[in-house]
Order: C-alpha cells, then structure tokens, then sequence
C-alpha cells in the first residue's frame, strides 16, 4: 500500500491510495489540469486510476470529478446524498449508502458516516487484499464519533483532520456566523480536538499520521504539528507525522514496520 496526498485544504482536497498497481482516487476537488500535473509529479497517470470515491459534495471535493470521468474513464462512487451535487448531476455515479463495503479486486474500503454539515458525508478506510494493510481518511468532520473511533482500529496509515486553531479561529478574519459553523459538532475538527482523538486511536501499528484539511487563516502547518506532537508525548505512536499542504504533493506513505520512512515533499513548479 502506498498513499499520496495531492492536496489537503479549503481549495481542493485530493488523495491517491495504490495497492498492489491498483489505484484509487479519494475526492477529486481540482480541475483536471491541476490533478494531472499533481500526479505527474509522482509519475501516476491518470488513466490508470480505477476509480474516485467521494467523501461529500463540497466544492473542495468534487468540483473536478464530473471531468476527470468524462475525460480519463473513472468509475465515481459516492452517496445518494453527494450524488446530487451540481457537479456531478451529468456524471453516472456508482452509489452506496453510509456504512457499505466497497469491494475493488485489490483494496476493500469500508465507509463510515460522518458528522459534516453535508447531504450523507462519509470517510474511508481502505485495506490491502494482498498485506491487510488499512489507510483510515477522516477529514472534514465536526468530531470524532463513536463510529469513526471503531473504524479507526488497526490503521498503518491516518488522515486525519486539523482544521484550525481554536485561538487563531476566534481572533482571525472570519465572521462570527462562519467560526461558529467551523467550531460546531457537523463542522471541522480542531488542532486540540485531533489531538485528543489521536492519542486514543494512534498505536504502534500506525507508520504514519497525516494531518489534513488546515485552514490557510485559521492555522498552519507548525501549530498543527506542534500540537500533535504535544497530543501525542509518551504515547505509543512511533511513526511520522506530516502536515498535508494546500499546494504540495505529500508522500508515499507506506506501511513499513515499526519505523516508518520519513516521507517525501514534492514542491509544485
């Protein structure tokens, strides 16, 4: 199992799981110019990904899906929910409900819902046919529920959601409406919040934890880490931990034993 991030934040959220020389694609919220430079940046073409499963219809997530199908031949998968956002009305969707099991002849990703101010909001994990490898993407959610604490169990690989700051949210340039919509239990999971859910989810089994989703404003990628890393002091985690960036592709992260290979930064050009 190898896993990339091509992009994690309020402009666009994309992430490439390959098991196996299977690929999947995890959202798709960049138009196709941008997704393909991304993944050339790692040597993926597009054509050879199977499939894109979508986690909600927000723009960030989907805004480049209708065209990546019509013009690569994805398969898309989402909810009856994410299924009727405007960019995918013209796009044949392979739909299933929160909670289904999505069978890939070399991955097997289980769905979980999510609490997310969106229609049938779901996160993944995705497990290696061949290894039982399992990555766990949670990202755009209120909080962590009871659900996805039990899809998290025996993960090589978390993405995990560090949206903001609690601090830099109330001082920062957002209207009061739209920090209370951020803070609330369906909106986005905090720097502390993560934090917490980590040190109870994160074991030695976890190579790597990817924090993901940062808000430009409301954060960055040195609060994010600190906090995590202070979450996460005498714990069992001994993987690495990254900060997936708005503009830069992060990875692979590969499920490697005890110590996990730092993973690589690929700056865009």
């Amino acid at each position: 199992m190898k896993l990339w991030s091509l992009g994690s934040g309020s402009k666009g959220n994309a992430m490439l799981v390959e098991c196996d020389g299977a690929r999947l694609l995890i959202d798709c919220g960049f138009g196709t110019r941008t997704i393909a430079g991304r993944l050339k940046t790692i040597g993926v073409a597009p054509e050879s990904i199977d499939a894109c499963l979508v986690t909600h219809e927000h723009s960030d997530h989907v805004k480049g899906v209708g065209a990546a199908a019509k013009r690569w031949g994805w398969q898309i998968f989402a909810t009856p929910g994410t299924a009727r956002a405007p960019q995918l009305v013209e796009t044949k969707v392979k739909k299933f409900l929160p909670g289904a099991v999505l069978e890939f002849p070399r991955m097997v990703v289980s769905t979980t819902p999510t609490p997310h101010d969106a229609n049938q909001s779901v996160g993944f994990v995705v497990e290696s046919r061949s290894t039982g490898a399992r990555a766990g993407l949670f990202y755009d959610i209120g909080h962590a529920s009871a659900a996805i604490a039990e899809a998290c169990t025996a993960l090589d690989i978390l993405v995990l959601e560090s949206n903001h700051d609690v601090d830099m949210l109330r001082t920062g340039p957002y209207p009061r409406w739209l920090q209370a919509r951020i803070a609330c239990d369906t909106g986005h999971l905090s720097n502390a919040d993560s934090g917490v859910f980590a040190r109870r989810a994160v074991t030695k089994s976890v190579n790597h934890l990817v924090l993901a989703h940062l808000s430009e404003n409301c954060n960055t990628p040195g609060v994010a880490l600190s906090a995590m890393r202070a979450a996460l002091a005498g714990s069992r985690f001994r993987g690495s931990l990254t900060a997936a960036r708005q503009d830069a592709v992060a990875g692979p992260f590969i499920p490697s034993g005890p110590r996990a290979e730092a993973p690589m930064q690929y700056e865009l050009l």
